[in-house]
This record gives structure tokens, sequence and C-alpha cells, in this order.
């Protein structure tokens, strides 16, 4: 059986080297154990490529083509993704902690089990982007829409999530303690099974509708200096 794919396994890249092998590809590439770390891969075409087991930490890939990209296992810490056009793109098991995908295009992206602490999402076009199982500790996502999303395993904590919208969306487990709720929106969402931490008074009209628990009633009672009889 003919793969359908060209495989290149543990081979170090720089910029110049991966550009003469994306110019000559005549199938998809399946990059297993390669090693890119700091590289400028800026604007390069990889679209449809796979990346597995694949280190690029601190790699710029601002402005790059990764549509429907896979990346499993991958370690991509302090990556640059500005700009980049990442529609359908895949990401699994990955560590991404501080990547930049600022102004970057992620229609239809998903990210499953992804460290992202710290990364910073401002300006993204994203629709239908999801995220699954995955921590986003500290990360910037003001104004994404999370809007009638299932929310699976999200860990919130100290993010940003000013603007963001969560109307009628439900959350499975997951944290959004300390997060910056400013201006954000929980309209008639589910939020019985996620840890909210403590809430301001200021915070409260951002949960209008929203359904929580009577331990979680309770609690944010005595958050507010209120007695629960």
């Amino acid at each position: 059986m003919i793969p359908n794919y060209l495989l290149i396994s543990e081979q170090t890249f720089s910029r110049t080297v991966l550009a003469g092998v994306l110019d000559e590809r005549t199938l998809p590439i399946r990059f297993e154990r390669c090693v890119f770390d700091g590289e400028d891969l800026s604007r390069l075409d990889l679209h449809g490529c796979a990346f597995v087991r694949c280190s690029a930490i601190g790699t710029s890939f601002s402005r790059a083509s990764l549509i429907d990209s896979q990346w499993l296992s991958c370690k991509a810490g302090g990556g640059d993704f500005s700009l980049a056009d990442l529609s359908e793109s895949r990401f699994k098991d990955s560590d991404l902690n501080n990547s930049n995908w600022n102004r970057s295009l992620l229609a239809a992206a998903a990210f499953d089990g992804v460290k992202l602490t710290g990364a910073t999402f401002s300006e993204i076009r994203g629709l239908g982007l999801a995220f699954l199982n995955s921590l986003l500790v500290g990360a910037d996502l003001r104004g994404i829409s999370f809007r009638k999303q299932h929310l699976l395993g999200l860990d919130f904590s100290t993010a940003d999530l000013g603007g963001c919208d969560f109307r009628e969306s439900v959350f499975e487990g997951g944290s959004l303690r300390s997060a910056n709720l400013r201006q954000a929106r929980f309209d008639g969402a589910d939020l019985r099974q996620v840890n909210l931490g403590t809430l301001g008074m200021e915070q409260v009209p951002s949960f209008k509708r929203a359904v929580i628990s009577h331990e979680q009633a309770a609690m944010l009672a005595t958050s507010l200096g209120m007695l629960v009889a």
C-alpha cells in the first residue's frame, strides 16, 4: 500500500532546509520527532502538514499557512502563531504554554488536552474554534465567543475573559477561579460543575439567568458577605 504522505523523522531543520523540502513536496508531509526550535518559519506554506512529537520551542510561525495542520504530542512553548492561518488545524496533547496567537485565523480549529497557560489570543478570528480538556490558566482570551458550546475540563483560572460570550454554554468541570470576567456574559449558561471561586458584587450581573447549584449559591452568598440561614 502506497502511503498518502511523506514521512520525515528525527531531523533538525533550519528555515532554509525546511523551505527546500516544502518546495519539492508532492505529498503532505508528516514530521515525526523533528526539531524546529527557535527558527523563523514565518510565511512558509505548511498547510496539511502533520507534526508528531516534534519540538518547536520559541519558533515563529507568524503569517504561515498552517491550514488543516495536525499537532500531536508536540512542544511549542513560546511559539509565535500571530497572523497565521490555522483554519481546521488540530492540536492534541501538546505543550503550547506562553504561545502567541494574536490576530490569527482559527476557524474550526480544535485544541484537545493542550497546555496553553499564559497564551495570548488577542483579536483572533475563530468561528467554530473549540477547546477541550485544556489548561488556559492566565491566558488572554478577551472577546472570544464560546456561545452554546459544551466546555469540557477547561481551566480558565486567572485568565482574562473580558468581553467573552458564554451565553447558553454548558460547563463540565473546569475552573473560572480568579478570572477577569469584566463584561463577560453568562446568560443561560449551566455553571453547576465549574469552580466559580469567589465573585465580587460587580461581577454578579454577568451571570444573569445562569444556572448554578445550591452549593455554589451558598458559596456565592458567603463571598458577598451574606449569611445563609
